[in-house]
């Protein structure tokens, strides 16, 4: 497996670990910052991290693909009945993806 390869893994491993535990009940422990809506920051923040590292050339897309993934959440959360969906969370998720961004940017100079 080549370096691109295992960036591409990584990232969707990631999404796939953040949908999991962001559908899960709330009864089921899972990995925390203590906090809500730092662990949305955090998620979407090591996602865009991860994203720009594996589709570095389509920040753009990924960008609004972060965000639309973030609101996707939120809709799958109120549909299921047992999770709530949040503006603030969907906002934490959306600062965390500009911090991402912003990490890469400042490591690129």
């Amino acid at each position: 497996m080549n370096a691109h390869a295992i960036r591409k893994a990584a990232f969707w491993s990631a999404a796939t670990a953040v949908l999991v535990f962001s559908l899960l009940p709330a009864e089921v422990e899972t990995p925390t910052t203590g906090w809500d809506k730092a662990n949305h920051f955090a998620g979407f923040a090591v996602l865009a991290v991860l994203g720009i590292l594996a589709y570095g050339r389509r920040r753009g897309g990924m960008f609004a693909g972060l965000l639309a993934f973030g609101a996707a959440i939120e809709a799958l959360q109120w549909l299921s009945g047992y999770r709530l969906a949040e503006w603030g969370d969907w906002l934490a998720d959306a600062i965390g993806v500009a911090a991402g961004h912003a990490l890469m940017a400042w490591r690129r100079r």
